[in-house]
């Protein structure tokens, strides 16, 4: 199909998609194909510019030249739209609208603005339609019947017609998420992931919003024209509009979606944790005509299993960008989440992330083969396109340290034990030293690949210089047997405390505004912790709690969970992996709660449904009217914050404190009560009135039996 008549075609794009665009339009027949920034040009038919009008997946609109002059003053372009012959392009019944462009030095001129100059190109129009026929057309700039594209640079002008108004306007999408992305930008990412060659499998979105990429993806895989829903075309009502030829491309169109829907199709799958967006994407697809061929479900990434395990495909997605104040340490947490769910449920799958922040480009822990520039509108983005591979495994060496002594004999032993126990067991963060040896006072825990060294203050007995010498051979005794780097061993020296001490940082200086602490990720069950060896005397995990974290998680399905004195919030991740319906967790360090935060995000949850609350756990309860299924109580042993007067001493103040987390106990509840004072005597009435059952043994874990007094543990029911 080919006609005489030549235009000179114009097509904007999203900053990045121009070489896309470029081999696109080249394919549909475009001569004379050119890309600059944020723009393709073609020469071509009127076929050629309906063809683009129908097929192009990633033109934001196509301009058609009608006329192009030089103008160095603003009374130039009313000449010229004065002297155009408009009335070759529409009627004066008919609506019409100017949109303006300045580029250049014009741009920022003083007096110069699209508005003015979009009134004196309609002034010019108006002007000549009046004195030709007596009326002229009417205004609309909204929905016109013709819309006019004015270019102005200061030296020369151009006036466009506007072929078909926004194109990546498809037609199917009227619900749209918090951050949707416009549908040609979608089928950029789309194809810049791996779909313009051979299509995969199986594509899934795992924060699908509105679903515009997945359906996008599916047009692409089955031949649909993204043009051919499309309920408006800018040149409908053009005088010169050739209906034969339109209808001709429409119906092969037509005839390709046939065949497309009739041919295997790949698998299509979109999750997203917010129920409203889910809900908007069902509406979208169904719009789409795909309903059937996507199916999107709510779901947390937490959750994220692969659905075709026997198959490879395509992880795709526009993921959150953490744009408001605070929030872009989470979303760097919720990108490491997504890389690990990927390297570890869908290794060999291809990983496609669209993210804002190319400073986060590495919090996915994977090794990108291709990193594009991209905008999403004025946001400067960045595409990930990288292969998911499953992570390496780590298993602790035991080797002979050079200095053999008594220590190094136990350490060994224990190790072989315990190493052999923790794999049994599936645990990577346990004990294998505990003050076994009274020359050697301290602790060692391991946590996955890192060690800690917990010295406790030698006896009085003792010389000091003798513990720290002793202290120094157990160092290098421990990074010979364990083949341990240097920086992987760290050393906490453990003694009494007063006040917030256990609170402050090692080194007992203020954080600087800059310096955040270093956390580090370790895996508990089928969850995973940030703790931080480094800045804090405690880590943010209680080894010894762990059966009591694992346990919550087991009977935490469809519950309401209350987490009192909710420290770095580890309780609440397991429990919000077992499928908790919501979490509520208090503590009145707004540093913990961030913490928490961190830790829910980093297992791929969204921070819906969960609570965090800055408060006195007491004062809260006494305001709290809820009611909780499962709650976990956990105070310290002795609380005392100057800054808001309030002392807490868990023997003198269990009583009350049980009597106010029991109030907020649900029928059928359960709550635990926990201490690690070991003078602790528990009230008997209190023991008696909620049936308190002393669950201590239960709890207290394999890599702890030397220790089990290190805490107590009661089940309460009303």
């Amino acid at each position: 199909m080919s006609y005489d008549k030549q235009y000179r075609i114009f097509a904007p794009c999203p900053l990045g998609v121009e070489s896309l665009l470029l081999t696109e339009i080249g394919s549909l027949g475009g001569a004379e194909v050119n890309a600059s920034p944020a723009l393709v040009t073609a020469r071509g038919d009127l076929a050629l510019a309906y063809r683009l009008c129908l097929w192009s997946r990633l033109s934001s609109r196509l301009m058609l030249r009608l006329h192009d002059w030089p103008a160095t003053e603003t009374q130039t372009l009313y000449e010229a739209m004065r002297a155009f012959p408009f009335e070759e392009h529409l009627t004066a019944s008919q609506t019409v609208a100017f949109d303006v462009t300045l580029t250049g030095a014009v741009k920022s001129q003083k007096g110069q603005n699209s508005q003015y100059l979009a009134r004196l190109a309609k002034d010019g129009l108006a002007d000549r339609f009046r004195e030709r026929f007596g009326c002229r057309p009417s205004v609309d700039t909204e929905r016109p019947d013709i819309r006019f594209h004015l270019h102005w640079d200061g030296a020369n002008a151009s006036l466009n017609l506007d072929l078909a108004g926004p194109l990546h306007q498809r037609g199917y999408r009227l619900a749209a998420g918090d951050a949707p992305m416009k549908e040609n930008l979608a089928a950029a990412v789309t194809l810049l992931a791996g779909c313009d060659r051979d299509f995969p499998a199986v594509v899934l979105d795992p924060c699908c919003g509105s679903g515009t990429i997945l359906i996008e993806a599916a047009m692409i895989a089955s031949d649909v024209a993204p043009g051919l829903s499309r309920r408006f075309h800018g040149f409908t009502a053009w005088k010169k509009h050739r209906a034969d030829i339109w209808d001709e491309l429409v119906a092969e169109a037509v005839r390709r979606k046939t065949e497309g829907d009739e041919k295997a199709w790949p698998l299509f799958f979109g999750f997203d944790a917010d129920a409203k967006a889910v809900a908007a994407a069902r509406k979208n697809i169904a719009r789409a005509g795909l309903a059937g061929r996507i199916v999107v479900r709510q779901a947390q990434l937490a959750h994220l299993e692969n659905p075709c395990p026997d198959k490879t495909g395509l992880i795709v997605g526009n993921l959150p960008y953490g744009e408001r104040l605070g929030e872009e340490e989470f979303i760097a947490y919720l990108y490491r989440a997504l890389g690990r769910v990927a390297q570890n449920r869908f290794s060999g799958w291809r990983l496609a992330a669209l993210i804002a922040k190319a400073e986060l480009t590495d919090s996915f822990g994977m090794a990108w083969q291709k990193k594009l520039p991209l905008y999403n509108g004025a946001i400067p983005c960045r595409l990930l396109v990288g292969t998911a591979q499953a992570p390496a495994s780590f298993r602790w060496p035991i080797e002979k340290a050079g200095d053999d002594n008594d220590f190094a004999g136990r350490l060994r032993k224990n190790l072989v034990k315990m190493l052999a126990w923790a794999e049994k067991q599936g645990v990577s963060c346990f004990r294998v030293y505990d003050r076994d040896l009274p020359d050697y006072n301290f602790s060692l825990d391991l946590y996955e690949k890192w060690a800690l060294l917990n010295e406790y203050a030698p006896p009085a007995a003792i010389d000091a210089k003798e513990a720290e010498t002793r202290l120094s051979l157990a160092k290098k005794i421990i990074r010979q047997t364990l083949s341990l780097r240097s920086d992987r061993l760290f050393i906490r020296r453990r003694q009494k405390q007063k006040g917030k001490a256990q609170y402050q940082r090692i080194s007992g200086k203020k954080a600087s505004q800059d310096e955040r602490p270093k956390y580090r990720e370790v895996r508990e069950g089928n969850c995973r912790l940030l703790i931080n060896l480094s800045d804090y005397l405690d880590t943010g995990l209680f080894l010894d709690h762990r059966p009591l974290r694992l346990r919550l998680g087991r009977e935490a399905s469809g519950k309401r969970f209350l987490n009192l004195f909710a420290y770095s919030g580890a309780a609440t991740v397991h429990t919000a992996m077992g499928g908790a319906a919501t979490t509520t967790s208090v503590d009145l360090s707004e540093k913990y709660l961030a913490w928490a935060k961190m830790n829910l995000v980093t297992n791929g949850f969204s921070l819906a449904g969960h609570r965090f609350i800055a408060a006195d756990c007491r004062a809260w309860l006494h305001e709290d009217d809820g009611l909780y299924d499962l709650i976990l109580l956990d105070p310290p042993t002795f609380a005392n914050t100057k800054k808001k007067g309030l002392v807490f001493d868990i023997q003198r103040d269990h009583t009350s404190l049980l009597d106010l987390a029991m109030r907020r106990l649900a029928p059928d509840g359960v709550l635990y009560f926990s201490t690690n004072f070991r003078g602790f005597v528990l009230d008997e009435k209190s023991a008696e009135r909620f049936m308190m059952r002393d669950i201590t043994k239960e709890t207290i874990p394999y890599d702890f039996a030397r220790n089990p007094k290190i805490h107590q543990v009661w089940q309460a029911r009303r």
